[in-house]
C-alpha cells in the first residue's frame, strides 16, 4: 500500500551531537570583513552522511547540490524549478510527461538528461522486494509501488506511468543523482556503507566540496548551473545543536544567515540595524495527542478511547492564548490536521471549530458520564476512578522547540475542569521510545504534547491518523476504518479538486473524532545580516524544501 510519508523528525533536521566548525571556515575578522564573498549559514541540523539513499537526515545540506524532479517548491514558486522545467498529465490521468532543462549539465560538465532522472527512480524501484531494498534513506522506495514505468523518451523528456491516478510523480522529493556516478554502486552499499564522499556531482547551485560530520559542509558554486554560475565565491553551512550559537553568530558577524531561532532571539536580533529578520509559515503541527490504544500500551483510563471525552477537552484549550503567551504571536492557532501553509487545502473548519469555553467543556464531560460525584474537585471516569492523567512532552528530534509555557497552559485549563494532569519532560530519544507502537514497547502514557513536521502534501498532513504509521507519524495510536479508506483514495487521485473534497472529508472526520487537539502551527524564524550580501528574502528565504536563494545572492 502506498505510504508517502517523510517524517521531518528524521528527514529535515535531526538533533546535533557534534561540535562547531573550525575557525578557519566559520569566522571572519569582523562583521564588515566580507572580501572573501563566502556565505556563512547556521541551522539546527545533523547530517550523518552525504548518501541520500542511506540516511533520512540529509536534506540539508544535500538540497543545494541535488535537485528534485519537481517537488514542493517548484509547485509553490515559479522561480524555484528543479530538474524539470515543466510537466503535464495526460487525459488518462496516469501518464506524466516531464521536460528537462535544455543543455542541463552536471557540475563535472557531463550532460544531465532525462536518463539520469529515469536511472534515479528505476534504481530505487528495481530494489523493491529485495533484501537490500532502498527504503531507509531520503531517497526511498516509498510511493514507487504506484508506478508502472519510468522511461527517458529522449534527453529532455521523461515519462512516468502510474497504476492509479496519483500526484506522487510531482509531490515526491527524491533527489536526482548522476547515473555515471551511481550506476556501479550495489544496493547493499547504497543503503549502508557508501558515504558518497565529497566533492559531489550535482545540478544544484552549490556543490559540496568538503563535509565534516557534526561540524560543517563547505560548498563551491556550480560553474554549470542552469541559470548561470552563482555570484558568491562559496558557502559554509555550519551544523548546530541549539539556536543560541546561531543567534550569537549573527550578532558577531561569523554567520550571514541563521534559521531555527526562538521568538526571544528573533525579537532581540530585530533591534540590530545590521540584521533583517524573517518569518515563514511551515508545516509543523504542534498538538496534544490522546493515547487511544485499547490493547497493550493503554493509558490509565478508558476515557482516552472515547471521542466524547476527547472532544470535551478540546473546548478547554485556548489556542489563541497559546499563540500569544507561548509563541509571542509567531504561530497560527491550531485547528485541524491541515496547516495554513498548505493554502490550497486549508479551510479553517469554521462551521465545526470548537471555541474555548470551560463551562461548555464541563457540560460535555458531565453529559458523557465523567462527573465529579463526590464534590472533591476531581472528576471520575465511568469505572468510578478519579482522573489523574500523565502527560509526557518534549521536542522530537528535528522539530522547532515547543515552549513549556504551552504545556503549562493546557495543564492549568484541564485542572480547572476537574482533570488533574502531571507532566513528565523527556529528551528526544526518550520521547521517541515512549511513543513507539505498543508492539515495539511504546505506550502506557495518557497525553502527549509534541509536534510533527511533514510536507504539505495531503497524505503527509493527514499522516497523524494513518494506521500504517502507528508509533511514528501516528503517535495517538488512532485507528479508524473510514479515515483509512479516505486516505487511500486521497493517495490515488491526481485531480486537485477531487483531492480537496476528499481531504476536507478526511479532516472533518479527524477533527470530530479528536485523537489529537491541534495547539498551534509555529512559524520558522530566521535572520540575515545586511553587510555582506544582497538578494535575501524575508519570507521563506531559506526554503524548507529547496536550495533557495543561493543561486541569486551577490556580494554588496
Amino acid at each position: 500500500m502506498y505510504s508517502w510519508e517523510v517524517d521531518r523528525r528524521a528527514v529535515l533536521k535531526l538533533a546535533l551531537w557534534g561540535a562547531a566548525a573550525p575557525l578557519l571556515l566559520a569566522t571572519r575578522a569582523s562583521a564588515s570583513s566580507c572580501t572573501d564573498q563566502i556565505v556563512r549559514v547556521g541551522a539546527i541540523v545533523a547530517p550523518d552522511t552525504l548518501n541520500p539513499f542511506a540516511s533520512s537526515g540529509v536534506f540539508w545540506p544535500l538540497c543545494f547540490t541535488y535537485d528534485c524532479l519537481v517537488g514542493v517548491d517548484s509547485q509553490r514558486h515559479r522561480d524555484r524549478k528543479g530538474f524539470a522545467r515543466e510537466w503535464a498529465l495526460a487525459d488518462d490521468g496516469l501518464t506524466w510527461t516531464f521536460k528537462i532543462w535544455k543543455d542541463l549539465k552536471w557540475s563535472d560538465g557531463v550532460p544531465a538528461t532525462a536518463r539520469d532522472a529515469a536511472f534515479t527512480y528505476n534504481y530505487l524501484k528495481n530494489s523493491i522486494g529485495g533484501t537490500d531494498e532502498l527504503n531507509v534513506g531520503f531517497n526511498s522506495t516509498k510511493g514507487l509501488d504506484l508506478v508502472v514505468s519510468i522511461l527517458a523518451v529522449d534527453d529532455e523528456t521523461l515519462r512516468v506511468v502510474t497504476k492509479t491516478p496519483t500526484r506522487w510523480p510531482v509531490d515526491n522529493y527524491i533527489m536526482i543523482v548522476p547515473e555515471h556516478v551511481w550506476k556501479n554502486i550495489p544496493y547493499t552499499e547504497a543503503r549502508g556503507t557508501f558515504r558518497n564522499e565529497a566533492p559531489l556531482v550535482g545540478t544544484g547551485p552549490m556543490i559540496i566540496e568538503e563535509f565534516q560530520q557534526g561540524q560543517f559542509a563547505r560548498f563551491a558554486p556550480n560553474e554549470h548551473f542552469r541559470t548561470g554560475r552563482p555570484r558568491t565565491s562559496g558557502l559554509v553551512f555550519r551544523f548546530f545543536a541549539s539556536a543560541d550559537p546561531i543567534a550569537q553568530g549573527l550578532k558577531s558577524g561569523t554567520l550571514d544567515y541563521g534559521v531555527s531561532l526562538t521568538p526571544a532571539q528573533w525579537a532581540e536580533l530585530a533591534k540590530d540595524p545590521e540584521i533583517t529578520v524573517g518569518e515563514s509559515r511551515i508545516e509543523q503541527q504542534n498538538y496534544l495527542a490522546f493515547n487511544t490504544a485499547s490493547g497493550s500500551g493503554v493509558g490509565s483510563s478508558k476515557a482516552l478511547q472515547d471521542p466524547a471525552f476527547r472532544d470535551a477537552l478540546g473546548y478547554a484549550i485556548d489556542q489563541n492564548a497559546i499563540v500569544q503567551k507561548a509563541f509571542r504571536n509567531h504561530a497560527d492557532p491550531g485547528i485541524g490536521a491541515i496547516v495554513p501553509a498548505a493554502s490550497q487545502y486549508f479551510t479553517g473548519l469554521n462551521d465545526i471549530k470548537r471555541r474555548f469555553d470551560l463551562a461548555e467543556a464541563s457540560r460535555r464531560l458531565d453529559a458523557a458520564g465523567y462527573r465529579d460525584s463526590n464534590g472533591d474537585g476531581v472528576r471520575e471516569d465511568r469505572e468510578g476512578n478519579n482522573f489523574q492523567l500523565q502527560l509526557i512532552t518534549g521536542t522530537f528530534s528535528g522539530m522547532l522547540e515547543m515552549p513549556i509555557t504551552a504545556v503549562q497552559l493546557v495543564v492549568g485549563w484541564f485542572g480547572d475542569i476537574g482533570i488533574p494532569v502531571t507532566v513528565t519532560q523527556m529528551d528526544a530519544a526518550s520521547l521517541n521510545s515512549k511513543t513507539q507502537a505498543p508492539s515495539r514497547g511504546g505506550g502506557n502514557w495518557d497525553l502527549l504534547v509534541a509536534m510533527n513536521w511533514m510536507s504539505p502534501t495531503p497524505s503527509d498532513m493527514l499522516s497523524l491518523g494513518d494506521e500504517n504509521l502507528i508509533g511514528s507519524g501516528n503517535t495517538s495510536y488512532w485507528v479508524n476504518e473510514k479515515f483509512q479508506r479516505l486516505l487511500s483514495k486521497i493517495r490515488s487521485v491526481s485531480d486537485i479538486n477531487e483531492s480537496k473534497k476528499l481531504v476536507a472529508e478526511a479532516e472533518r472526520l479527524f477533527y470530530s473524532e479528536a485523537p489529537y487537539i491541534m495547539l498551534c502551527y509555529p512559524n520558522s524564524l530566521d535572520a540575515h545580516r545586511n553587510d555582506c550580501f544582497q538578494g535575501w528574502g524575508v519570507e521563506d528565504a531559506m526554503s524548507m524544501w529547496s536550495y533557495f536563494p543561493f543561486d541569486r545572492l551577490k556580494a554588496m
